[in-house]
């Protein structure tokens, strides 16, 4: 595709343990065009951020490519994989275990620019001088650039990070639920900032989040995870209004209507969790499906296109005159 800025092909993450390998992505595929954003979603432990790690290199994939504007990253050496490392940057989930204690503001934000070498030859003076205009672009007052992480509060800690991102003019940021541990009124303000930020400087974002509302509005499409693999994903429009796989159903089911009268049915998930460690050729979602039969158990489902840019692991989901949809399932319930 001649618009794909980053492509995933078969991505595998395995960690070993006494017991076998945990299969903490396995077999992941996507693209991403330049300037949007890819909503990645799903329950603890799913491998949204191991797969987000993997993506950038900061874990090494088992098996897989990581196309970077054609160049399959996971082939290159440390010496260029540090000369890209320029271009793709991630905002961790704690601002506050992400960020040296024993350095100030002044010193987080620039030490990128030194380790770098983006501004070579520049003076101490110049490189603060560079370091307060990051701090304006994430909105952080002047007069914090000599302050600790400690005496700052969650918001200002995460835009202390988002400015360090941004230090080398990076080209793509994976976002590793960088809203979660900040109140709501500060994640809207953290999400407004990501946003201009994307439209200003023509951003690529990777956004890991469990939070469905955040995702709707954060995201161009959205990936649903369960046990290391892809079992949805589609337009964020499409999927709200018509999720097809039993797994997103569920997650849709559980948040909240912001209006009086507005409760829907919650689909409530029962049933053993399959272990990731060596887990059996089927579907992993199985044993907590409402829908599932014989055939579920026979195979890995395969992420297929069920309609224009719609894609879903499931069995159950109509591919011919023979598989009947979920809404007739619930017809013969």
């Amino acid at each position: 595709m001649s618009n794909t800025f980053l492509e995933v092909r078969n991505l595998k993450k395995y960690f070993k343990t006494a017991r076998g390998y945990v299969h903490a992505v396995d077999d992941v595929q996507f693209s991403i065009e330049k300037g949007k954003t890819l909503g990645v979603v799903g329950e603890s432990g799913c491998g949204k951020s191991t797969l987000g790690r993997c993506v950038i290199r900061l874990l090494e994939p088992t098996e897989g490519e990581v196309l970077f504007e054609g160049v399959d990253i996971c082939k290159l050496n440390k010496r260029k994989m540090k000369e890209l490392r320029k271009d793709i940057q991630i905002v961790f989930q704690d601002p506050y275990s992400s960020l040296n204690p024993r350095k100030t503001v002044l010193d987080i934000i620039s030490e990128p620019l030194i380790f770098n070498k983006i501004m070579p030859g520049a003076s101490r003076a110049d490189i603060e001088n560079r370091v307060v205009e990051l701090m304006e672009t994430v909105g952080l007052a002047e007069r914090l650039i000599n302050t600790y992480p400690h005496e700052l509060d969650g918001g200002r800690r995460q835009r202390i990070g988002i400015a360090r991102a941004l230090a080398v003019n990076p080209k793509f940021i994976v976002c590793d639920e960088p809203v979660s541990s900040l109140d709501v009124s500060i994640q809207a303000q953290i999400l407004n900032l990501l946003k201009t930020l994307q439209r200003e400087r023509g951003l690529t974002y990777i956004f890991i989040t469990h939070d469905l509302a955040v995702v709707n509005y954060f995201s161009d499409e959205i990936m649903v995870m369960y046990m290391g693999q892809t079992v949805e994903k589609a337009p964020s429009d499409e999927l709200f209004r018509n999720p097809l796989h039993p797994y997103t159903k569920a997650l849709l089911s559980a948040v909240l209507v912001p209006k009086v009268g507005g409760n829907k049915e919650r689909i409530q998930l029962r049933g053993e969790i399959t272990s990731p460690i060596e887990p059996p050729d089927e579907c992993r979602f199985a044993k907590r499906c409402n829908y599932c039969g014989d055939g579920c158990k026979k195979g890995t489902p395969p992420l297929v296109e069920v309609a224009p840019n719609h894609f879903v692991a499931c069995h159950c989901i109509a591919k011919d005159k023979n598989t009947l949809t979920l809404q007739e399932l619930d017809l013969m319930k």
